[in-house]
Order: structure tokens, then sequence, then C-alpha cells
């Protein structure tokens, strides 16, 4: 785990960095969200982090975040907002209303279904992203962009009375040149803009795009959110054997 100073230090950077990031785009500092992804980190980073002023972190997986959250104070979680940004099974989708104050990774309607009912039952509002999949990486989740699934959900949301959907999540591809990485971007810019025109009553203002490696470009591209873990908190710890 980084020191406090290191984590401070990295911290300076990574604001100067997505300022000038900013500043080529045209765009507003206040623009663009700084989502600190705290998954496999241990949940002292995080207090950690929240004590330099980040209030927004991305958690991988529901058992994960099950355990760190025991190991934040009540005050402490309190000031903070995590969200799941990792793929969520439906057979999960209870306990992860429970633990989380946002889903970005919604990409099915059954699991919309399963959210929505879930947070009429805790009596949530819940925020959610939809996970918008635009290479053909095996690996990755999501909805595919024009296709039946992603409309048929489109068509149920304005329903879903406890669910509040704010735009789309997505992932460019690893390892990608910077050419592909912007058409990434730049795609799932186009589709929010389509969404939002063909279905009014869904508010699409986010657009949560951009890595550690690659956020100079989400943010040229309109990010209005970037995740970043690595150039944060460092490398992630190495699973135990």
């Amino acid at each position: 785990m980084a020191t406090d100073s290191e984590l401070r230090e990295r911290l300076l950077r990574l604001e100067d960095s997505i300022a000038a990031a900013c500043r080529a785009a045209g765009r507003k500092r206040a623009e663009v969200a700084l989502m600190a992804v705290s998954k496999t980190h241990p949940a002292a980073a995080m207090l950690a982090a929240q004590e330099l002023g980040l209030a927004l972190f991305g958690e991988n997986r529901v058992q994960e975040f099950a355990q760190k959250s025991t190991l934040l104070p009540t005050d402490g979680r309190a000031a903070i907002a995590v969200h799941l940004i990792g793929h969520l099974q439906s057979n999960k989708a209870a306990r992860a209303v429970e633990l989380f104050d946002g889903i970005d990774s919604l990409d099915s309607l059954p699991l919309a279904l399963r959210l929505d009912s879930a947070a009429a039952h805790s009596g949530k509002h819940l925020p959610v992203l939809l996970e918008i999949k635009l290479s053909d990486e095996p690996t990755k989740t999501g909805l595919m962009q024009h296709t039946r699934a992603l409309d048929e959900l489109l068509e149920r949301l304005p329903d879903l009375a406890h669910l509040r959907v704010d735009g789309l999540m997505t992932i460019a591809p690893l390892d990608a040149g910077e050419d592909e990485t912007r058409a990434c971007f730049r795609a799932l810019r186009r589709l929010r803009d389509e969404i939002s025109k063909a279905h009014p009553a869904l508010n699409m203002h986010e657009l949560s795009m951009g890595m550690s490696g690659d956020f100079a470009l989400a943010i040229a591209e309109g990010s209005t959110r970037i995740r970043v873990g690595t150039a944060l908190f460092g490398a992630r710890p190495k699973p135990q054997p």
C-alpha cells in the first residue's frame, strides 16, 4: 500500500494531468469527476484517499467490498459514494443494492428488474449506468449497441421507479492504439446522444470512460467520469497464494 505522502504526490500529479487534458479539450475541470478505483486495495487506502478529499470510489466485486465495508467507520462511509464497476450477477443484486451507492455496470433487462425490486425493498433510488461493450474482446461484458437487448432495456427503464439512469459506461480495448481508443470513446458519446433523442425520459448526462492510461483521450471525447486506480493507488496487490 502506498504511504500517505506517496498517495498525495500521485493525486497532485493526476490532478495536473486531468486539468491539462481539460484545457486541451476546451473543457472545465469541474466537468470531469474522478472516481478512485480502489478494487483489490485495502480499506485503509480508501480512507487515506478520503482524507485527501476524494469522495467517489469504484469497486469490482460484491464480496470484496462486503469485507472492506466492515473496516470503514460509519461516519467515513457516509461521507463517500462507492459504486460497483465490475460485472454483477443477478443472484447478487440484492446484496449489491445493500452495499453500493450506484451500479455502473447494468448490462441486461433481467438484472435491471432484480435491482429495481431490491431497491424498492430497501427503500432506495439507485443510480445506474448502462455498460456498453464496444469491442470484440471475449473477456468484456456489456450490452452491444444497436441490439434488441439494449432497445428492450431502454424501453423498460422508465417504468422501473427505483432505478435512476444516469448514463453510459464503457472500457476501451486493451492495448489499443490511440485512434482505436478515441473511436471507442466517440462511439459511446454518439450512442448516448442517440439514446437521449430516442428516449427523452431517460437522463443520460454521464459518460463514464477513461482509465489510468487513456483518460486524456476520454476527456477529449466528452467523458464526465474517469475511473483511475493504478495512477493513484499504484500497482494492484498480488493475490495471496
